[in-house]
């Protein structure tokens, strides 16, 4: 896959932080992401249930209810083969990557970093994420004592484990915003050089974040002070665009993207 990919977000949930609703109905899921490739997404990454901070576990079945019509349509589409698009499925759910992969997926984006071995037997690829505890938690107070190596370490364990169970493409994602402050997302994505130089392909999702929204609306103040208005996430294309630019430069092979036209624009400057 070449440098300097997007994966587009495609949220079929009502409750995502950013797009939440839009696209829960499966044709207009379908529009956005045949939109996305026309875009140049190399990835379009369909999710049936939301992982922001709080969001509360969705049934299996309503999961795949959710997905699997759009993955289908999608993975039949015409342009996804003219253009060598790929489908992966955002889950942490074993019958869910399952289904997913014999409707047309061919990458498992595991927000759970356990679905190694579900990947081996099905014969995709992988991305290990880092969250600390689950959507519900994650954001309680996380504390790492050094956080770079910290999700570094796990992310390479988490790899080789995949790799010995038999999986031949693994990818590894810090997990921007999971079960980390503002300051701990500073501090991955201005050493993301750490995990590229891990050896392993690095995906990174800051797309629209919540600490993006707490950089641009202190960017926006006027008059100073201390108290900052947080910008709402479709007011961080540019927070976004900047950070996918600066993990494109420093080897990042792959930025989630809900802006993908912007995002690919800046990966073809930065290359």
């Amino acid at each position: 896959m070449a440098l300097g990919g997007a994966m587009g977000v495609l949220n079929v949930t009502p409750d995502s932080f950013s797009d939440g609703g839009r696209f829960l109905d499966h044709a207009l899921a379908v529009a956005r992401g045949r939109a996305m490739i026309a875009e140049g997404a190399s990835i379009v990454d369909v999710g049936g249930e939301s992982t922001r901070p709080g969001a509360l576990p969705v049934d299996e079945d309503e999961e795949v209810a959710r997905v699997i019509p759009v993955i289908e349509m999608l993975a039949t589409d015409s342009a996804v083969a003219v253009k060598s698009v790929r489908i992966s499925i955002d889950t942490r759910h074993a019958a869910v990557a399952v289904a997913a992969v014999a409707a047309g997926a061919t990458i498992v984006n595991d927000v759970s970093a356990s679905l190694h071995e579900v990947a081996a037997d099905l014969g995709v690829g992988w991305v290990a994420m880092h969250m600390r505890g689950d959507p519900r938690t994650m954001q309680d107070e996380p504390v790492y004592d050094d956080v770079v190596a910290e999700v570094r370490d796990f992310l390479v364990e988490r790899a080789t484990a995949a790799v010995t169970a038999g999986v031949s493409e693994v990818w590894i994602d810090p997990g921007i915003g999971f079960g980390k402050t503002a300051a701990h997302n500073l501090a991955l994505v201005r050493h993301v050089d750490v995990l590229v130089a891990s050896g392993w392909p690095v995906v990174i999702g800051v797309s629209r974040k919540r600490f993006l929204g707490e950089l641009t609306g202190r960017s926006d103040q006027r008059g100073g002070g201390e108290t900052h208005t947080l910008t709402p996430p479709d007011d961080r294309v540019e927070a976004s665009v900047a950070m996918a630019t600066w993990g494109f430069v420093h080897g990042v092979q792959i930025v989630r993207a809900h802006d993908v036209r912007a995002t690919v624009r800046a990966a073809r400057v930065a290359g």
